[in-house]
């Protein structure tokens, strides 16, 4: 048995095996070669990462602890916002985000069930399965090609007396039309919550200020899955300048209780047994004493010690995206006879997660043909997420009915469904790998026209 002088020594000797596990196993030391798997995404870690884990595992706190307090305050610094906290997903985030804006204390501005939120269909489900999962009434508006954002000149025709909020992503890193959105809520007292949990990093300039997209309107969302921007395994980020929603957020994601004790303490207000609340007693004890119907989204400790080493690297892992993006669009700018290349919306400095490519409607190349040409050279590609949500089988049971409406026709958003694909540009990509998949496409769509 190891004989250490104290935990400190024990815990700095089992990190340096670490240390030199990662530079033994996972390190990647294999350089790329045309056909190796291109895949569309990946982490991007090296051994701080699994150090900082190796920290919190020793710890042994299972549940949100010192680590997840120090990203909460670096991330909430670096975003720029008062509040932000960790949950265990972007679904999750994007869940409490809803939920909190259906809490009683925002009197008229309370989402009740069936009233209306703008959104669009062209995106992930779970920016819209809050809405229907509570009884609220999504209304679903088109988009716009190349910017695959909503198309900010349907939101005047969407709006009734029910509406109370829009929610909606940036897709694929590409900024909204936040100065029209946003105006359009602010004119109507309407709720503004930015989906970003595909766009962390990106920038938006409105008059002269620019801010980091999720800090624009009431409430911002974030993912932390592997795939995205940045990762802690499962993980996710709701953020705020709202104090009033800073509290609410915090009571949905804890169970929905009232009170504010960190976990692990106990009576942290000094007045645990003095309250009234809805009809308890006097006296009830206030840490079990529930306001809202909540949950228990809170994320492992682990998972944010993963994170802290990731936010340090991630203003790198920006700029790579963006350098990978402009490559893709350079060396594809020859075949845009057949593709639509993807742009950055106006006011914008995205930090991509995808490149988007469209086939166009007079091609003989077809999508579908296409991405199987990529697939079948270890290229990995996606589709728009649901293409067209209201056509996939979750709507079977509610389609053409009241539980949902659709404003003028969804034709880019069908366009999108038939013709659209996206490669990544994550940071880990080389310039041998992006090389790769820009001469495949290439050689893809001449094949495919017969050239």
């Amino acid at each position: 048995m190891k004989n250490w002088k104290n935990e400190a020594e024990a815990r700095e000797e089992i990190k340096a095996l670490v240390a030199e596990y990662y530079h033994s196993f996972k390190e990647q030391k294999k350089p790329f070669e045309p056909g190796d798997r291109v895949s569309y995404a990946s982490r991007v870690f090296d051994e701080k990462e699994m150090l900082s884990l190796t920290d919190a595992t020793l710890d042994f706190w299972l549940t949100t602890g010192r680590f997840a307090d120090e990203f909460e305050k670096k991330f909430a610094e670096w975003i720029g916002v008062k509040h932000a906290y960790l949950v265990n997903s972007g679904s999750s985030a994007n869940l409490l985000a809803f939920m909190t804006l259906t809490a009683p204390e925002l009197g008229e501005r309370q989402i009740k069930r069936g009233d209306e939120i703008i959104t669009v269909a062209c995106g992930f489900p779970t920016t819209v399965t809050p809405a229907l999962q509570y009884g609220a009434v999504p209304v679903f508006v088109d988009v716009t090609v190349p910017q695959y954002n909503i198309d900010v000149r349907r939101l005047e025709e969407a709006l009734s007396e029910k509406t109370k909020a829009v929610m909606i992503a940036h897709t694929l890193g590409n900024p909204f039309d936040l100065s029209a959105v946003k105006a359009f809520c602010e004119k109507h007292s309407l709720w503004l919550v930015e989906d970003n949990c595909d766009a962390l990093g990106s920038r938006y300039t409105i008059n002269g200020e620019t801010k980091f997209t999720g800090t624009w309107g009431d409430i911002g969302t974030s993912s932390f899955y592997p795939p995205h921007h940045m990762t802690m395994g499962e993980g996710g980020a709701v953020y705020t300048n709202n104090a009033q929603l800073s509290k609410l957020i915090l009571s949905f994601r804890d169970w929905g209780r009232d009170c504010i004790c960190p976990s692990g303490q106990d009576n942290f207000c000094k007045h645990r047994f003095l309250g009234q609340y809805g009809e308890l007693p006097k006296g009830y004890d206030h840490k079990y004493t529930y306001s809202h119907f909540g949950y228990n989204l809170k994320v492992t400790d682990m998972q944010a010690a993963v994170g802290v080493e990731q936010l340090k690297k991630f203003p790198s892992f920006i700029e790579r995206r963006k350098e990978n993006w402009a490559f893709l669009r350079e060396r594809l700018s020859s075949l845009t006879d057949d593709l639509i290349l993807p742009e950055p919306a106006e006011n914008a400095d995205p930090s991509w997660f995808g490149f988007l490519i469209s086939v166009k409607k007079d091609s003989p190349v077809k999508r579908n043909a296409l991405t199987a040409y990529l697939e079948e050279r270890n290229i990995q590609t996606r589709l728009l997420f649901s293409g067209n949500l209201i056509k996939h089988p979750c709507f079977n049971q509610i389609r053409n009915t009241d539980a949902y409406r659709v404003v003028g026709d969804l034709t880019e958003t069908d366009y999108i469904m038939e013709h659209t694909f996206w490669i990544g540009v994550y940071p880990g990509m080389t310039k041998e790998m992006l090389s790769y998949m820009a001469e495949q496409i290439s050689a893809g769509v001449k094949a495919l026209k017969g050239l």
